[in-house]
């Protein structure tokens, strides 16, 4: 496991398309078909990592928190399955079930939208408003496994809160921090 910080994703920047295979209904999903009408957070994440297993529920909550406010969650692994077969289609549909995963888990086989995103770690989170605008890229909060903080979720629902409450969300993003995303 190699402690891999999240890459610089600047606020403004458009949230680049995709259609991807979402394991749980099996058909293919679009950005734009799952956009949320406030604002729409996706995460990397995969089956295996540490840091995502220690906060799988609070993803959970989260989006079950936001999603009738108007916020959609959109999970994405992009993990190159072939040295990491924990991370395959079929594994990823059967913890999603597991957890209740409440929103998609999109399979990135190509892992060409990690890339256009520049994402770096498991789990790295972006926060889009309903223009599909990056409002944040950042930690879930400051707990890490074995560090002993709960997690809460504190610093994504914050910025969530800030836009329902329709002012600008100003704040300086602690960069996530998790296992790398295993490149082929």
């Amino acid at each position: 496991m190699a402690l891999t910080p999240s890459n610089d994703f600047p606020k403004g920047t458009i949230a680049p398309d995709f259609t991807l295979f979402d394991t749980i209904s099996e058909k293919a999903m679009s950005l734009q078909e799952l956009k949320g009408e406030r604002g729409t957070v996706i995460f990397f994440i995969c089956n295996h990592c540490p840091f995502v297993i220690h906060v799988n529920k609070e993803l959970v909550h989260l989006a079950k928190d936001y999603a009738s406010r108007g916020f959609s969650f959109i999970a994405i692994s992009s993990n190159d399955v072939d040295n990491y077969p924990m991370d395959s289609p079929e594994l990823m549909k059967k913890l999603a079930i597991e957890e209740h995963y409440p929103f998609p888990y999109l399979y990135d086989e190509t892992q060409e939208v990690a890339k256009e995103y520049d994402a770096a770690c498991t789990p790295d989170i972006y926060v889009f408003d309903n223009n599909l605008k990056s409002i944040y890229h950042g930690q879930l909060d400051d707990s890490r496994p074995g560090n002993g903080i709960p997690v809460t979720g504190k610093d994504i629902r914050r910025v969530l809160e800030v836009m329902l409450s329709n002012r600008l969300y100003n704040g300086v993003p602690k960069p996530s921090m998790g296992c790398n995303i295993k490149w082929k």
